[in-house]
């Protein structure tokens, strides 16, 4: 009998071959940052996380031309892999490991885009053991996926998430984030940015969705679901009269495109762990923003 994962909800996939995708993953990730080649992060990364390891490979090749062949490799091992039943595409699931880097539990998504597609890594969200919420699982030890545009149940759907970031971050107004450092405090420490004696600055929060970014978001116990969002950043900022701008940090310097003459745009990613309730406000348990390009004017 052919089974069509396109209309069937079935497991995203086994776990064994989870477990393969996972060595495929921390094999390319490692060879990456030996080569120092950003073109091999494509290989088994995707959406923002490809985005930032990209970067992160230009960065570091400019510093090194020659490729670090003694990088440590990566090691992710104690995986517990949450895999939900789906219908359609894309389908993922979430690999919850222990790594040699930090103290931290790991939680990679992987995504897969289609059928013969592979799986590549989307999200990683660093969260402090304990910390990982627990999901909803059946009989089968099987996790459920919420659709991006299921609002039902949650204080918010997956896929608007992003949306509802960007025009919190633009206004300060909203229902759907709770206070904290990557919402309240983001925007206080933008505040002294906005204007000083040497140049004004302009945020322009983008929000990301499918098929490019999407929102991968599992149902927890406690009767809300984990979601994970995409969302990105520019600021721009722009010198007062008689001032020329000037760039000091290392990365900045290696991404740096176009003539520092008037202005310097800088352009961020942010990939986040955002747990949604049931009711009441969405929390971020991890946020990671990184610089990807940066152009001056």
């Amino acid at each position: 009998m052919t089974v069509h994962g396109e209309r069937a909800v079935i497991p995203a996939t086994s776990r064994a071959e989870a477990a393969g995708v996972l060595k495929r993953f921390t094999d390319g990730y490692t060879d990456a940052y030996r080569r120092l080649d950003p073109a091999l992060v494509d290989r088994v990364e995707t959406g923002a996380l490809a985005e930032i390891g990209r970067a992160d490979l230009a960065v570091q090749r400019a510093a090194t031309p020659g490729g670090n062949p003694g990088y440590p490799a990566l090691v992710l091992d104690d995986a517990r892999f949450t895999i939900p039943k789906m219908a359609g595409w894309p389908k993922f699931f979430v690999a919850d490991t222990r790594s040699n880097r930090d103290g931290n539990r790991w939680l990679v998504v992987f995504t897969r885009a289609g059928a013969g597609k592979p799986w590549k890594a989307a999200y990683l969200s660093l969260l402090a053991d304990g910390r990982v919420p627990a999901f909803v699982t059946d009989a089968d030890g099987y996790a459920q996926a919420v659709p991006a545009r299921e609002a039902d149940g949650l204080a918010a759907a997956p896929g608007a998430l992003s949306g509802a970031y960007a025009d919190y971050l633009r206004t300060g107004k909203g229902t759907v984030f709770a206070d904290g450092p990557a919402t309240s405090g983001l925007r206080a420490d933008r505040a002294p940015l906005a204007r000083t004696p040497n140049f004004w600055t302009e945020f322009i929060d983008t929000p990301d969705g499918a098929p490019g970014f999407p929102s991968p978001a599992l149902r927890t116990k406690d009767g809300g679901a984990l979601v994970f969002v995409t969302a990105h950043h520019r600021e721009k900022r722009t010198m007062a009269q008689g001032v020329t701008p000037t760039v000091s940090d290392a990365r900045t310097k290696a991404l740096l495109t176009g003539d520092l003459r008037t202005a310097v745009t800088f352009t961020r990613v942010s990939e986040s762990a955002v747990q949604v309730p049931a009711s009441g406000r969405a929390v971020f348990l991890n946020r990671i923003e990184s610089l990807t390009a940066a152009r001056g004017e």
